[in-house]
């Protein structure tokens, strides 16, 4: 991990004190005439213009900038909202003292810095998920928030649904019974996203857009949304979609903090193409006394099909196993089944839709205690994404036998790698010639949120590399600092 030296707060303001704009003190502002809250945007793909479109509509709420660091993405939005402003660099929206609060919608690699500039430029934040892009720095936006007294709200929109929040409360009233186990399932169907010759793009400031990464040339076709399955800017399908099933999960099973062990294997399988990110992928979360499992695919049931597995029904969801019958669903909410697969009870989902409102209320209360997605609860389920990404790219080619051994104590953890293997020789995919990764089970002291071991087969292997993953490296001046 190549060291240096943090951006402090100091740096920012010598940064913008150049550019020939004032940055805005941190604390004690009011909000906007008629007591608006005044939002801006930050990243307009498709998640940032959705919530363009959410946050201009919401009562008391007032639209005042836009930032992409693409200037095409910038002409549409700025004719739909007359006089916003805008820039293509996010350091120029944060300096502005006619901004309450930012929304950040960009590539993952930027979620953190900004979510700290934005506190210490006294904003308060929603930020996108996953909340961060490695384990550490989750916890500097934590830090930030604390320490700015700022409202900071992760994207994880279904604590904001209010079936599944309905449905979370008769799971922790017992209805149930004992939680036995529960299983993420995140079937998506994502197909090549090409390879080219290295080229760096065109019409926009590539140094800005890869901030804390490295500037490399690209190798993908599209710059825009593939950046999901890149290390340097993404977190996979497991943080970009897996998380918001996980989030729920963990949120039923009533966990708060990370669990003790993490083993993860997979693969990317049935493309060539510029991607680094597994395609189809296991990750084993240890939590006592119920584990939980996390299985995202991105290849359909057969090749060129357009249909994906279910399973009991579910392609996007969780299924929480109890002694007294399961949950199931997601989206739209989900039934109670018994365990003779009878349902029980319905609890009809909105899919979130006031979770922008949920954050404006915190915002105007000065109240973090009202948010149904508080930064922490984004950090925890951002950093078990990163643990089973991190277990990924630590392991290597195994044999089933060898894949099966590892999880053994976890009998559904064998029957679902049996599960990935059938459905990849549905997809024809040859795993004596192209295996499974086999990652190493990561032991993870909940308290400090540090990995204390690293084990795969019964043999001990180095944590320099963990360690590494774990924290992160940045590029000067973009780097989220040790002391916010």
């Amino acid at each position: 991990m190549r060291t240096c030296r943090s951006y402090s707060r100091r740096d920012f303001l010598k940064t913008t004190a150049a550019s020939g704009l004032a940055m805005l003190a941190p604390a004690g502002r009011v909000l906007g005439a008629n007591n608006d809250v005044r939002v801006a945007v930050i990243g307009l793909g498709g998640k940032g213009g959705q919530h363009t479109r959410v946050f201009s509509e919401l009562p008391g709420v007032r639209l005042v900038a836009l930032s992409d660091v693409d200037p095409k993405r910038l002409v549409d939005p700025v004719k739909r909202f007359g006089g916003v402003f805008s820039a293509t660099d996010p350091r120029i929206v944060l300096e502005r003292k006619d901004i309450d609060a930012v929304v950040i919608a960009t590539p993952d690699h930027w979620h953190a810095l900004l979510a700290i500039w934005a506190c210490q430029a006294g904003k308060d934040v929603y930020v996108e998920k996953p909340v961060s892009h490695n384990i550490w720095e989750g916890g500097k936006i934590i830090e930030a928030a604390k320490k700015y007294n700022r409202v900071v709200q992760a994207g994880t929109q279904y604590r904001s649904d209010a079936g599944l929040t309905e449905a979370a409360e008769y799971i922790r009233q017992g209805n149930l019974g004992k939680v036995l186990w529960g299983h993420v399932l995140w079937y998506e169907l994502r197909g090549s996203i090409g390879k080219v010759a290295p080229y760096t793009p065109e019409g926009l400031d590539y140094s800005l857009y890869c901030g804390p990464a490295p500037v490399e040339p690209l190798t993908r076709q599209r710059l825009h949304y593939d950046w999901h399955w890149v290390w340097s800017t993404g977190t996979g399908d497991l943080g970009n979609s897996g998380i918001h099933a996980f989030d729920v999960c963990r949120w039923f099973a009533g966990y708060n903090d990370l669990p003790g062990r993490v083993l993860c294997a997979g693969g990317r399988f049935g493309v060539d193409d510029a991607g680094q990110t597994p395609n189809t992928q296991l990750t084993v979360l240890d939590y006592k006394p119920a584990p939980i499992y996390i299985e995202n695919r991105n290849l359909p049931m057969r090749p060129g099909a357009k249909e994906m597995d279910q399973l009991l029904g579910i392609r996007e969801g969780l299924i929480l196993q109890c002694e007294g019958g399961y949950f199931a669903g997601l989206r739209g909410g989900g039934w109670v089944y018994d365990n003779d697969d009878k349902r029980i009870r319905q609890f009809k989902g909105d899919g979130g839709a006031q979770h922008a409102t949920n954050f404006i209320q915190a915002v105007r209360d000065r109240n973090v205690e009202r948010l149904n997605a508080p930064i922490r609860q984004g950090h925890i389920s951002s950093a078990v994404c990163h643990l089973g990404n991190l277990s990924y790219r630590l392991g290597s080619p195994a044999a089933c036998e060898d894949i099966q051994q590892a999880v053994s104590a976890f009998a559904r953890a064998g029957q679902t790698i049996t599960r990935l293997q059938q459905h990849l020789l549905a997809n024809q995919v040859d795993l004596q010639k192209t295996p499974m990764s086999l990652g190493p089970w990561l032991t993870i002291d909940p308290g400090t949120e540090r990995i204390t071991r690293a084990e795969v087969s019964g043999r001990t292997i180095d944590m320099k590399a963990a360690e590494g993953l774990a924290r992160g490296s940045y590029r000067s001046p973009f780097i989220v600092p040790e002391r916010v």
